[in-house]
């Protein structure tokens, strides 16, 4: 894929979002629209190409968006990228199968690596940015993956959207 035609995704895992697992949070409505509203600007800077890596919470709704975004726009391909084998292996079976679910509507999937090990989440991020031109973050302030992959696309030059996790 052209790098410039790329863009991944950072954002919190549940744990780390205000309303956690409810979905029907009106902050978390309100924010699967910004990001599906973020996503549509995105293609209208030439991105085509979208990675997420698949983490519960933000990525599936990412994910989500960027396959409803396929469905409305050309030309649009939706790539899963995977840290290792095991990511989902300890999720509740609702999670796995919505995991599961969304990686077989996506075009392209890549394992970064088989077997999980303490760097498999970074290198997962890296193999993200390293191929993109621009992300799009959820992000609350907090330590943590988001906030190392944002700052590891900052040193790479992306351009980054940042959403706030609440308006």
């Amino acid at each position: 894929m052209d790098r410039e035609q790329t863009c991944c995704f950072t954002g919190h895992r549940p744990e780390k979002l205000p309303w956690r697992y409810d979905e029907s949070d009106p902050r978390c409505v309100d924010l699967k629209g910004r990001l599906a509203a973020a996503l549509g600007d995105a293609y209208g800077k030439g991105k085509r190409h979208f990675i997420c890596g698949m983490a519960q919470g933000a990525d599936f709704y990412f994910c989500e968006a960027a396959l409803a975004l396929r469905e409305n726009r050309p030309g649009v391909t939706v790539e899963a990228a995977l840290p290792c084998e095991e990511q989902a292996a300890r999720w509740r079976e609702r999670d796995r199968d919505r995991y599961f679910g969304l990686i077989r509507r996506c075009d392209f999937e890549t394992m970064v690596q088989h077997h999980y090990d303490r760097g498999c989440m970074l290198r997962r991020d890296r193999y993200m940015v390293d191929r993109s031109s621009m992300l799009i973050a959820v992000y609350g302030g907090m330590l943590g993956g988001t906030m190392y992959t944002l700052s590891y696309a900052m040193k790479h030059g992306l351009d980054i959207v940042t959403l706030d996790v609440e308006t």
